[in-house]
């Protein structure tokens, strides 16, 4: 699912997200959300989030179903 759209991105959800060191790679980070930093609906780069794991920050790119 994509994760360009804050209605889609749930606390709790496994998602793959960016690290903002990992920009230039595009080497993805999978974990669970713990808080949704964006405000805005939408964003083109994905919704910033925070996950449960380490407290990393990066954007989201993939939503994972589980």
């Amino acid at each position: 699912m994509n994760g360009q759209t804050r209605s889609n991105v749930k606390i709790g959800a496994l998602v793959d997200i960016v690290l903002k060191k990992d920009q230039p790679t595009g080497k993805l980070t999978r974990g669970h959300v713990k808080r949704i930093l964006t405000k805005s609906p939408t964003h083109p780069h994905g919704i910033k989030v925070m996950l449960e794991e380490d407290d990393q920050v990066g954007r989201v790119q993939n939503i994972v179903e589980e």
